[in-house]
């Protein structure tokens, strides 16, 4: 495995196991498969209502505790409750989480960065995160922040960099996390010429190079999967390296283009959303 350093001296894995929009069945089958086969790196979260199943993944993995980077968000409806972050420990059945996110600029979210703060402080989470906080969202921030997070998770891929985001996080040494590290499956992106050239050059698939090129950018990447066979092939990315001209003919593919476009009415809704903890 390859590791980032963070910007408070924690290490964290390149490559990890996402469980969004995995069923707690699936989730925990993922998670156990991923850490029996060398992941080290978990991504979670209360909204996607899979954090028991997650935890019982991790203790049937037989990994120990200390081995696995397990990392979760808040959601907004749990910003203003002060025993959110107990309550999240306790669902995944740990002390303490390496990676907590704030989930969606929505609703009271300073109040949720708060709790991560004193989290950080009292040892429940080890690192802390904002995640989907772009433009103003992370400027208003940033004014007001007192530990500076470790990372960020938003939307990045080749046709999507975040090269505006990344100036920010450059002046602070935030890692980036991506999510729809592969374009959200569109083929167009699978399909670049680039990508299918640098496969045949390496022995690797186009999504293969495209997880690499996330890791040698310096994200780190979750890639989701309830398929065994895909969630081995995510990991087989460690055992090559992208040249810098290759990286650039990579970059040019840059089209400042996301997938997914949240709304102002969007945020509203998540704010008055509460997640189903009863049955996971």
């Amino acid at each position: 495995m390859e590791y980032f350093v963070l910007n408070n001296g924690l290490q964290c894995p390149v490559i990890g196991i996402g469980t969004f929009m995995l069923s707690p069945a699936e989730a925990e089958n993922s998670v156990r498969e991923a850490l029996k086969m060398g992941y080290a790196l978990v991504d979670t979260a209360n909204a996607y209502v899979n954090e028991r199943a997650v935890g019982r993944g991790m203790k049937a993995s037989g990994a120990k505790r200390e081995d696995i980077f397990l990392s979760t968000k808040l959601w907004p409806s749990e910003y203003e409750n002060e025993h959110a972050v107990d309550e999240t420990l306790e669902r995944l059945g740990v002390d303490y989480v390496d990676l907590l996110y704030i989930h969606q600029p929505a609703g009271n979210w300073l109040a949720g960065y708060r709790q991560l703060e004193k989290a950080y402080r009292e040892g429940k989470a080890r690192a802390i995160g904002i995640s989907n906080f772009e433009g103003k969202y992370i400027e208003e921030l940033e004014k007001q922040w007192e530990v500076v997070p470790q990372f960020i998770q938003v939307e990045a891929h080749p046709y999507f960099t975040q090269k505006e985001l990344r100036k920010t996080l450059d002046r602070y040494d935030i890692r980036l996390m991506s999510w729809y590290p592969l374009g959200h499956g569109d083929q167009s992106l699978i399909h670049e010429p680039v990508f299918r050239k640098l496969g045949e050059k390496y022995g690797k698939t186009p999504a293969q190079i495209i997880l690499r090129w996330h890791t040698q950018m310096g994200f780190a990447v979750i890639p989701g999967s309830k398929n065994v066979d895909h969630i081995r092939d995510n990991l087989d990315i460690l055992d090559f390296v992208l040249t810098a001209q290759e990286m650039e003919e990579i970059a040019a593919l840059d089209r400042d283009m996301r997938y997914y476009h949240r709304t102002d009415e969007q945020l509203v809704q998540f704010a008055a959303w509460k997640p189903s903890f009863e049955v996971q």
